[in-house]
């Protein structure tokens, strides 16, 4: 499932992963990002913006209660 968030909000967007657990979404102005298992794959780490979104993400997630 391919979701584009036009927003960035790294709690809304961890919810929707952790929801989902496998798929796809899209940041605005930031890019595609890969997600399974309930968390964000790294994406190609020569993107410093996509790298810190990626690690944003991820820190959301494992705040999220279970």
């Amino acid at each position: 499932m391919l979701r584009e968030f036009t927003h960035y909000r790294p709690q809304q967007i961890a919810r929707f992963v952790k929801t989902l657990f496998k798929g796809q979404f899209v940041v605005h102005g930031v890019g595609e990002f890969e997600f399974d298992n309930g968390k964000v794959l790294m994406p190609d780490i020569s993107d410093s913006q996509k790298l810190m979104t990626f690690k944003e993400i991820n820190k959301a997630i494992a705040l999220l209660p279970v």
